[in-house]
């Protein structure tokens, strides 16, 4: 008998009915899960050739702020005029104070921030709020092209405290309703904030997932606690067996990048016949409205019905409306503004990304500023001291700067060949969503003629 003060060694455990072999034998080789891919270890920071970390800190830094423009810029066909659906977890989960302060109040400031960039990005979509509380689904906002009103309506949950469960089930029953008239010509999406980690629903949830995929409304939850079965299935099954619409939130920083994610156009894919029809180019028929002057008196409008002074006017029945982009209550006519159809046009061809310049290509270019913003770049090292510091690399790998960050802190948009910095990089493929250079030079006279006589 075996003496029980010895210490437990897992090769002494044999398992029944597998003919003698350890439990030690089986394979323990496995994929890293998603928070043990975040983790960040310091410690293993190495210095310099030249004695410091700051060389290979601010690489850490370029890399962080490139990760999120890598990305696939191939020109695709997207849904450009959205249909979306918020729905907010209220149920007692979001009490958790893992996220600071609590859940439910950075989520709060979360979508208020979402709410806005959405509407940036997309200024002729329409949005929509749920929440989910005490087994039911709420209604924080109507369907709307005004981001005030979601903000409003956002600040006022700040004073309602979670209570209850959450119900998948309700949320998208409620959202299939509130989607069921929108035109085909747009998208239906609903994301859902999920903090819990169950869903008490009243009937068959797989029976609600079916009339989604039948209403072609597409569902990306995030998830703020841990993976859940049924939330993976129902993101699958509405996004054509695609696994990429399910996550959850490692931290702050990661919750946030996930939101911001979602004010992109999604892709339109047409995998039946149905959709492919829906999805045909045809004509949609706006109105740009003029805008009218400052009246004496305040007169109602015919979309809220209060009394502004001033407003824009139907192109088509004259009715007066308090702000755009609108539908029209007259005569249910689109009303934009031509700077909302160029703000959506980078979604359907959008900035090339901007390549990495390496010491060669910054001493034959001769860039000792940037292009955008004028600041000055690192000094152009000899080319003995590149070859030097090319051998110290290889013989430590550590020492070589993070993925995505250029040696030379300069990156080269490869139509004009001007070189720019990690902060313009930035601010055009995430703001402006053009390049300077391209644009300086693009009608400037005499450029052309000089070029043909080259």
């Amino acid at each position: 008998m075996a003496d029980s003060g010895d210490e437990y060694d897992e090769d002494d455990v044999v398992a029944p009915g597998r003919g003698g072999k350890s439990m030690a034998s089986r394979p323990k080789e496995r994929g890293q899960a998603r928070w043990e891919e975040s983790v960040n270890r310091n410690w293993e920071l190495q210095e310099a050739p030249d004695g410091s970390i700051e060389g290979v800190l601010g690489g850490l830094e370029e890399a962080d702020k490139r990760k999120r423009l890598l990305k696939d810029t191939t020109p695709l066909q997207r849904g450009i005029i959205r249909h979306t659906l918020l729905v907010l977890d209220l149920s007692t989960a979001m009490n958790e104070k893992d996220l600071r302060p609590t859940r439910h109040l950075l989520t709060i400031n979360y979508t208020i921030m979402f709410v806005r960039e959405f509407f940036e990005q997309n200024p002729i979509s329409q949005l929509g709020i749920l929440g989910m509380r005490e087994g039911l689904a709420i209604r924080v906002s109507d369907m709307s092209g005004n981001p005030n009103d979601h903000i409003n309506a956002l600040k006022q949950l700040r004073g309602t405290e979670p209570k209850g469960n959450p119900s998948l089930q309700n949320a998208l029953d409620m959202a299939r309703a509130a989607l069921y008239h929108t035109p085909s010509h747009g998208t239906r999406e609903v994301v859902i904030i999920l903090g819990a980690l169950l869903t008490s629903d009243p009937g068959d949830i797989h029976s609600t997932i079916k009339a989604c995929i039948k209403d072609r409304i597409r569902v990306r939850i995030i998830g703020l606690a841990a993976q859940m079965h049924i939330c993976a299935e129902i993101c699958r099954k509405t996004n054509n067996n695609s696994s990429d619409y399910y996550n959850v939130a490692v931290d702050e920083v990661d919750y946030r990048q996930q939101l911001m994610e979602i004010t992109t156009p999604p892709v339109l894919r047409a995998t039946d016949e149905a959709a492919q029809k829906a999805s045909q180019a045809a004509l949609l028929m706006m109105g740009f409205p003029s805008r009218m002057k400052m009246e004496e008196k305040p007169t109602l409008c015919a979309c809220h019905g209060e009394l502004t002074r001033g407003g824009y006017l139907c192109s088509r029945c004259k009715a007066k409306v308090c702000g755009l982009p609108a539908t029209c209550p007259g005569c249910d006519l689109t009303l934009i503004l031509s700077t909302h159809l160029a703000r959506s046009y980078h979604h359907l061809f959008p900035l090339q990304n901007w390549a990495e310049v390496s010491w060669d290509r910054a001493r034959k270019k001769g860039s000792v500023q940037c292009f955008g913003c004028l600041s000055p770049f690192p000094a152009i090292p000899a080319p003995h001291e590149t070859a030097n510091g090319a051998e110290h690399d290889q013989a430590n790998a550590k020492t070589k700067r993070a993925e995505g960050a250029s040696e030379s802190s300069r990156y080269e948009c490869e139509t004009c060949h001007n070189h720019f910095c990690i902060d313009c990089d930035v601010f055009c493929h995430e703001v402006v969503h053009n390049c300077p250079g391209c644009q300086s030079s693009a009608h400037l006279p005499g450029v052309e003629k000089q070029s043909n006589g080259a």
